[in-house]
């Protein structure tokens, strides 16, 4: 019924509009943001309530992120309770908020948390204190009251203005760095007795006081989230990279969801370990993607992603269970180009074909990568990630491992006593310090039956005894050449020289690449070795293997490590594909899901930032074991295509017909 004046009452309206989802149940979303400036002229002024509903009828998101606040620190709306971007013409957020309202899509903000360069150049007194003494010109401190007196009053202000779901909170661990502030002075000296800070690695109390700048980073986070939610409690917050690989911690803080954006060259090597860090949490989870690259060493700008790039970057996302979105900047008038629009979509429809077989699947174990964030905290002298170098062991060894078509997923070393038995196979990368508590755990898996691998120098001092080698001399840079067919391994770096007394040594390196000779065969060096544990087995690589194929990718690694895995493990799935073809295994009910992705021609380089043609490969052959009984059915998704085999001895065997990007194997259980 019209109210006078032919306006619909409010509560009528709300009533009508369709209910929004909650984000843990949201699949694929959009991601725009602009970081207002002082500089701004015209922010909104190119937004038209029609664009919006074309925008909304092709992409079909479950969300939207629209900017709030950037890293600059002004609001990109009127507000009240600090500054807004003088360029302000239309109100972005109240047409957003309008248009994904009518359509049930959720809207959540992209805001800048503990980068706010306005803020500290309004209160200098708000900023982190750098180790010199001076003040940090971008980055305010978590000690002070920047939080309290700006960040939630504006969190606040925009939730209730425009009736938010919530807020994808940036610019926030990755950008935090140890505060030197009269505070964190006081606190570490009282929880230490250390009088003078220290400044770098090796300083007393360096470790500590690198932790106590973590725990204030915690208490912060939880701070703004409870006090918001106290107001607004169906307000959802995730604070961008927490409880990923950059804060490789148990999740205790009460966000609502997980996310991140990942970027730069090789976007593909980044989503597959966040994906896998992410999945092993147990909290909802989204990875975001780029939609166009941008790169140091491009002197362009940005380069638009063509659709098939970014159904690639979305395959690996969706494989490990996830949500996924894409990240668009309009034009600073709010303009939308249509040809964005239209790869949106594109990207939308391909993610959307394979949501069923997807969104919230749970993993099949098969081979479990150790990830370490003991080494990361102790080790790369930072608070958190990126962490660059440090985690090219898990990098590494993970793309090794995917190429030689094993299913492989991420262990936190938080997670490690629950998850480590449930693993047929256990590889533990070179980590440099994994800790007591973690390698007692290591060796009672393998006592107790377990298959586990050990690789680097370090680790393979820490289990000798288990091994039944004997280190010779210290762990020293060295070539090592690794007999393969046709060409050698490179896996030059830091190796641990060893004799095997109780192992079998089941490869061997070389100072050159001469494996023949008689000289070469008196000097070469165990590469690898296995030995019988308990009722388990542990096999040994005292080199840096996962480190060297991070940087290389070479094949011939990858063989090398697949020939000291075939000793230990036999894998549930076994395919005959290119190497760029990639697997996963998950269930959902009772159907087993295998997902196939082929990455070949993926983005790896800056003057090479936008491949758009990804050809379909060659038919795959497939074989499925431990099935006690014949499939039911075995499909293709997406299509539902029947795909004929025969069962023999618990094996079921077929063909997938070529497959363009990503299909899913959905074997039906009798």
């Amino acid at each position: 019924m019209l109210a006078a004046g032919g306006v619909f009452p409010a509560a009528l309206l709300l009533a009508q509009r369709p209910p929004r989802k909650p984000r843990r149940d949201c699949f694929f979303g959009i991601h725009l943001d602009l970081h207002p400036s002082a500089n701004d002229q015209h922010l909104g002024r190119d937004l038209t309530p029609e664009m919006i509903e074309r925008f909304l009828a092709a992409v079909k998101p479950d969300y939207v992120q629209y900017d709030c606040k950037g890293h600059a620190g002004w609001l990109g709306y009127r507000s009240k309770v600090s500054k807004s971007s003088p360029g302000i013409v239309n109100d972005s957020l109240q047409l957003w908020r309008a248009g994904t309202a009518r359509h049930g899509v959720g809207l959540f903000i992209h805001f800048s948390g503990v980068w706010d360069s306005l803020a500290v150049a309004e209160h200098p007194e708000w900023a982190r204190v750098r180790p010199d003494g001076k003040k940090e010109e971008s980055q305010t401190s978590t000690y002070g009251p920047y939080v309290d007196e700006r960040m939630i009053p504006q969190l606040l202000e925009a939730a209730e203005k425009y009736d938010l779901d919530g807020a994808w909170v940036d610019g926030e661990c990755w950008a935090t760095n140890p505060d030197y502030c009269a505070r964190a002075a006081a606190e570490f000296r009282n929880a230490t007795g250390i009088t003078e800070l220290p400044k770098k690695a090796g300083d007393p109390g360096w470790n500590e006081f690198l932790e106590l700048n973590r725990e204030q980073f915690r208490r912060y986070v939880k701070h703004y989230i409870d006090e918001v939610h106290k107001r607004k409690p169906n307000f959802q917050i995730a604070s961008n990279w927490l409880y990923s690989t950059y804060v490789p911690e148990q999740p205790t803080l009460p966000v609502d969801f997980l996310s991140g954006d990942y970027l730069g060259n090789a976007p593909i090597s980044r989503a597959r370990l966040e994906a896998r860090y992410l999945a092993a949490t147990g909290k909802p989870w989204d990875l975001m993607a780029w939609g166009f690259q941008s790169s140091n060493n491009n002197p362009l700008g940005h380069i638009h992603k063509p659709a098939a790039s970014l159904m690639q970057e979305s395959s690996i996302v969706l494989a490990q269970g996830g949500g996924f979105q894409v990240y668009y900047q309009p034009t600073r008038a709010g303009w939308i180009d249509g040809r964005h629009v239209e790869t949106m979509s594109k990207v939308g429809a391909f993610c959307r074909a394979r949501q069923s077989v997807s969104h919230k699947t749970e993993t099949v174990p098969q081979v479990g990568v150790l990830f370490s964030s003991r080494t990361l905290y102790r080790t790369a002298n930072k608070l958190f990630g990126g962490w660059g170098a440090h985690d090219r062991p898990a990098v590494g060894a993970i793309e090794a491992l995917l190429a030689c078509h094993y299913s492989v997923d991420v262990i936190p070393d938080w997670k490690l006593r629950e998850e480590s038995a449930r693993y047929p196979l256990l590889v533990l990368p070179e980590w440099l310090e994994i800790g007591d508590e973690v390698a007692a755990l290591v060796r009672e898996r393998a006592a107790a039956g377990g298959r586990v691998l050990v690789m680097g120098a370090v680790n393979t001092r820490l289990f000798a005894k288990e091994l039944g080698v004997r280190c010779v001399g210290e762990a020293k840079e060295q070539a090592a050449w690794i007999p393969q067919t046709g060409v050698f391994a490179n896996a030059k770096g830091i190796w641990q020289d060893m004799e095997a007394e109780g192992a079998e040594v089941v490869a061997r390196r070389y100072a050159t690449y001469d494996a023949t000779s008689a000289s070469a065969a008196a000097e070469a060096k165990v590469a690898a070795a296995v030995a019988r544990v308990g009722n388990g087995m542990m096999a040994c690589i005292p080199g840096p293997v996962g480190s060297a194929y991070a940087v290389s990718h070479a094949p011939a690694l990858a063989g090398f490590l697949q020939a000291v895995v075939g000793r230990l493990f036999e894998p549930m799935v076994k395919v005959e594909a290119a190497k760029s073809v990639e697997l996963s295994l998950r269930t959902k009910g009772s159907d087993l899901l295998i997902h196939l992705i082929d990455t070949i021609g993926m983005q790896v380089s800056g003057d090479h930032a936008a491949p758009d043609t990804v050809p379909r490969t060659a038919p795959v052959e497939i074989a499925v074991g431990g099935l006690a009984k014949a499939p039911r059915r075995v499909r293709l998704e997406p299509g539902g295509a029947v795909l004929q085999g025969r069962w023999s001895g618990g094996v079921w065997k077929g063909t997938v017909p070529g497959m363009h990007i990503h299909s899913v194997v959905v074997v039906e259980k009798a």
